[in-house]
C-alpha cells in the first residue's frame, strides 16, 4: 500500500510477506484467539494481502475482503485461488462506506494494524456497528504502544511510528464513542493486543 492512495489510513503500509509471516506464522490461531468460529459471516475489513483473509475462508460460511488498495486485493484474491479456497468476495473501497460494501450483516469483523491509523474513528466503530449482527463482534488488532525501536522482527523495528500507536485505553475510548462496548480484551503475542467489541445493548 502507498499513503498516496485517496483515503488510505495513515501508518497502515502493508509488510514485506517475510517478517509479517514471521511475526504471525498462525493467523488462523489470531483469529481463534480473538473470537472468531466456524460458520460465521465475516468481514475482513483493510484485509491488505489476505494473510487472515486465507484461514477466516476455510472456515466461515462467507468472507468479504476489503481494502483501498486493489493492488493488495489482487494479491489476496491469488492467495486464495493458489490454495482452492472459495466463499470471498473482494471489495475495493473505503472503509467508512462499510454498509454499502457488504451484501449481509456480518457476524465477525476483523480489523488487524489499521485502526490506528484512522482519522476517525468513531466514524469507522459506527460504520461497523450499523453491519453488525445483534450479537456480532467487531475485533481490533493492534500493536502494543511499546516505542518501535523494541518490537524487532527479524532483527528489525516493525511496525508503525511510535506516536501513531494506540494504547488498549484509547482503542476502547474511540469504539465506544461510536456506539460500541468492549466483551474481551486479549493478548496477540509478540507485541499485539485484541480488542473485542459488541454493540451497546446486546
Amino acid at each position: 500500500m502507498t499513503s498516496s492512495i485517496p483515503g488510505f489510513f495513515q501508518g497502515t503500509e502493508m509488510p514485506s510477506a517475510t517478517w509479517w509471516e514471521a511475526l504471525w506464522p498462525d493467523p488462523a490461531g489470531v483469529l481463534s484467539a480473538t473470537g472468531f468460529k466456524p460458520g460465521m459471516n465475516a468481514v475482513d475489513l483493510c484485509c491488505g494481502d489476505g494473510w487472515f483473509t486465507l484461514p477466516m475462508t476455510r472456515l466461515a460460511s462467507h468472507v468479504t475482503a476489503i481494502d483501498i488498495d486493489a493492488e493488495q486485493l489482487d494479491f489476496a484474491r491469488r492467495r486464495l485461488a493458489e490454495t482452492g479456497v472459495a466463499g470471498c468476495d473482494f471489495v475495493a473501497g473505503d472503509a467508512y462506506a462499510l454498509a454499502e460494501l457488504v451484501s449481509r450483516p456480518s457476524d465477525f469483523i476483523f480489523m488487524a494494524n489499521a485502526f490506528h491509523g484512522v482519522p476517525d474513528r468513531p466514524r469507522l466503530t459506527r460504520a461497523v456497528a450499523a453491519v453488525l449482527v445483534a450479537a456480532g463482534r467487531f475485533v481490533i488488532v493492534n500493536w502494543h504502544q511499546k516505542p518501535r525501536e523494541t518490537t524487532k522482527v527479524l532483527g528489525e523495528p516493525r511496525g508503525p511510528r511510535t506516536e501513531l500507536r494506540l494504547s488498549p485505553e484509547q482503542t476502547i475510548a474511540d469504539a465506544e464513542a461510536g456506539g460500541l462496548r468492549l466483551t474481551a480484551l486479549v493478548d496477540v503475542p509478540p507485541y499485539h493486543y485484541g480488542a473485542v467489541f459488541a454493540k451497546a445493548g446486546q
